[in-house]
């Protein structure tokens, strides 16, 4: 049976064809419409249809930034505002006439890291997005782990200070609000005055305050994973998104996650992805 999966993202939304040994058939990228919840149906019953063209026997698996409620039905916790509070997976089920599978990003940049990618073979896998958010996924003997309430592995949202950054979910001190790339920019930007991008900064190391900008980020991200392995213990860590770029959270980042895990022996490795910007789509697909 052949798959199709859709990555829904903030700007754009790619669909994949699979054939049953995982083979690309056809893939394709549009735009995402802002703020245009019934344009976002639209467009993705679009791709859909013209990826099934051809073909009678598929299933459908979507990746959308959130979660969906286990006691609405709605989608919630999503950086895509206009997508909050909406029946996303019923409405495209009515258009589309068929049942579908949705999940959020960082449980299927997980599903596909542990399937496909960098986090082969290992038995306990968890996925970790950093870019304008944080997230993650746990992925366990290759199914997604949900938890009670559909929402294990949210990293991103456990207190990281007391009494600290506000954020946009209604608490103070969210690891989100201190290393996703919109936070880190904000800091360096108090720290120094200037407001740059997250690419640029980490080659401003003849700033003066580079290194104790730095160190803050690699403090931060420690105790975050550290958290993280002294609760799951996973076998293998995965970074994704746009932070999984910077080199330094491989070396001296683990090195301080390492430092606070409350274990003589920490050996777990923290990895890069894979399959760069493609996990949420093919493991939208691996859904079904």
């Amino acid at each position: 049976m052949y798959k199709i999966g859709i990555d829904l993202g903030g700007t754009k939304i790619e669909g994949i064809l699979l054939d049953d040994s995982l083979n690309v058939i056809q893939r394709t990228r549009i735009s995402t419409p802002q703020n245009n919840y019934p344009e976002i149906i639209n467009q993705i019953t679009f791709l859909v249809n013209g990826l099934s063209k051809n073909i009678k026997d598929f299933t459908v698996g979507i990746c959308t930034p959130g979660t969906i409620s286990t006691k609405t039905g709605f989608l919630q916790n999503s950086n895509t505002q206009c997508l909050i509070g909406m029946p996303l997976k019923q409405d495209l089920e009515k258009k589309l006439n068929k049942k579908i599978l949705m999940e959020n990003d960082a449980n299927c940049f997980a599903i596909s890291e542990a399937n496909m990618g960098s986090a082969k073979n290992h038995p306990v896998v968890f996925g970790v997005i950093m870019g304008t958010g944080i997230g993650g996924g746990i992925v366990i003997n290759g199914q997604i782990h949900h938890g009670r309430t559909n929402i294990a592995g949210e990293w991103g949202h456990h207190t990281l200070h007391q009494k600290g950054n506000k954020c946009y979910c209604g608490k103070q001190g969210c690891v989100e609000t201190y290393i996703s790339g919109p936070a880190l920019e904000l800091r360096w930007e108090e720290m120094t005055g200037r407001k740059e991008s997250l690419s640029e900064i980490i080659k401003d190391f003849e700033v003066p305050q580079f290194y104790q900008w730095r160190q803050e980020f690699l403090d931060n991200f420690g105790t975050g994973l550290a958290n993280v392995i002294d609760i799951l213990d996973p076998d293998v860590i995965v970074l994704g998104g746009g932070l999984s770029n910077i080199d330094f959270l491989y070396s001296d980042g683990a090195k301080n996650v390492y430092e606070k895990v409350f274990s003589d022996l920490v050996d777990t490795p923290i990895l890069k992805n894979s399959l760069g910007d493609s996990a949420g789509v093919f493991g939208a697909a691996l859904l079904n």
